[in-house]
Order: structure tokens, then C-alpha cells, then sequence
């Protein structure tokens, strides 16, 4: 499989160990998000027994979920996802800024690729077409997921 592939759906995810760290606020999207991120890895030949779930109460505090697994389980990559829901404060601004912002940092500090999978969206008819419609945008943060596993192992090598 060539890194320079078109097609993400090549990536052999056949011994991949994956994290997913999932926020439980607004929690029916964020369970959409899980269950295609899961479906598309292991239809890349990622075994269940290799993907370890977390749950956390919110996206804020995914950067320490992330931190406290890489600790002490060492994972090929990490997906994090929450949904971010526009209200009448800055308050969604802030967190999913500070969710960014440190799952940025654990991944450098650890060496591990993470992806930000937080959907931000303005009201919950975009979080439900971004996660549980057509747009299906834990298919994608998994296919990132992948890539960027292939990707550490080929340059580690």
C-alpha cells in the first residue's frame, strides 16, 4: 500500500492498535461519530481486541484522557471525538479551542498522531447531519486515523 494512495480505503489496518477517547456530552452524536469510526477501521482490518474505548465527561477533557492512555498504553494512534454545540456564550469557543490546543501538545509531547475529531457546529441540526447524516464525519477521522499510523510506521522503520 502506497502512502500516496487516492483511495484511503487501501490502508491495511490489520495489527493497528487505536485509541478512541469519546466525550459524553451531547452524547447521541458523539455515539454516531464512534460507531463509523469503528465500522471503517475494522473494515480496514483493525481487530476489535486493538481498539480500546474511553469515555470522558466532555470535550475539555480529552487532552488528559489522551495523556493518562498513552501513559500507560501505547497506541499506534488516538482518535478523540466530542461535538461542540454553539449556545449563547463563548463558552463552545473555548472548549473546543482548548481541546485543539492540548490534544496538539499530548501528540507532539508523545509521539503518537491524535485526531481531533470535535465537530463544532452552530446548532444541533448540523451536528446531527455531521454525525449521523451524510456527511459521516467519523468515517473520515478514522481514515485519517489510519493514514497517519501507516505513515509513523513507514517513518519509523
Amino acid at each position: 500500500m502506497s502512502l500516496d494512495s487516492p483511495n484511503v480505503l487501501s490502508f491495511d489496518g490489520t495489527g493497528l492498535r487505536v485509541g478512541i477517547i469519546a466525550a459524553r456530552f451531547n452524547q447521541r452524536y458523539v455515539d454516531g461519530l464512534i460507531a463509523h469510526a469503528t465500522t471503517t477501521l475494522r473494515t480496514a482490518g483493525v481487530a476489535e481486541s486493538d481498539i480500546r474505548l474511553v469515555r470522558v465527561p466532555g470535550s475539555g477533557e480529552l487532552p488528559t484522557a489522551a495523556q493518562l492512555l498513552l501513559g500507560g498504553d501505547r497506541r499506534d494512534v488516538v482518535i478523540a471525538l466530542g461535538v461542540v454545540i454553539k449556545g449563547g456564550t463563548l463558552h463552545d469557543q473555548l472548549v473546543a479551542e482548548a481541546a485543539q490546543s492540548g490534544l496538539l501538545r499530548v501528540s507532539l509531547d508523545q509521539q503518537v498522531p491524535i485526531i481531533v475529531g470535535v465537530v463544532t457546529a452552530n446548532d444541533p441540526a448540523q451536528a446531527e447531519e455531521r454525525c449521523l447524516g451524510a456527511i459521516n464525519r467519523g468515517a473520515e477521522f478514522a481514515r485519517g486515523a489510519l493514514e497517519m499510523a501507516l505513515l509513523k510506521k513507514s517513518l519509523s522503520s
